[in-house]
C-alpha cells in the first residue's frame, strides 16, 4: 500500500539546476530515513543523500556543496535541490523511504520508480 512517486527530472545544461520531489502515500504510521540514489548507464546504483526524520543530512562526496536534501513531514515528501549540475550527474534518480505502517512493525524500505536527469550541452 506504500507508494513513492518522483517528479522533477529533465534535461538541463551544465551549471543548471533541478529540483526533484518524491511523495510517499498509502498506509503510513511513521517514516524514518528518506533518501535519494542514482544510477548512471552501465554503473551501479549509488547513494546521493539521506535525511532523517529529525532533519540530519548525509551527502555523497561528489554532490557535497551542490545538492541539498530536505523533507516536509506534513506532506510525507522529500526533495532534492540540485545546483551547479555537471554531465557526470546524468543518471536515473530514485527516492526511497524507510516506512512503518503500524506502531508495532519494524521499518521497511520502499523505492520510487525513478526519474531521469540528463545534463548535457
Amino acid at each position: 500500500q506504500v507508494q513513492l512517486v518522483e517528479s522533477g527530472g529533465g534535461l538541463v545544461q551544465p551549471g543548471g539546476s533541478l529540483r526533484l520531489s518524491c511523495a510517499v502515500s498509502g498506509t503510513i504510521f511513521s517514516i524514518n530515513v528518506m533518501g535519494w540514489y542514482r544510477q548512471a548507464p552501465g554503473k551501479q546504483r549509488e547513494l546521493v543523500a539521506t535525511i532523517t526524520s529529525g532533519g540530519s543530512t548525509n551527502y555523497a562526496d561528489p554532490v557535497k556543496g551542490r545538492f541539498t536534501i530536505s523533507r516536509d513531514n506534513a506532506k510525507n515528501t522529500v526533495y532534492l535541490q540540485m545546483n551547479s549540475l555537471k554531465p557526470e550527474d546524468t543518471a536515473v534518480y530514485y527516492c526511497n523511504a524507510a516506512v512503518t505502517r503500524r506502531w508495532f512493525e519494524s521499518f521497511s524500505t520502499y523505492w520510487g520508480q525513478g526519474t531521469q536527469v540528463a545534463v548535457s550541452s
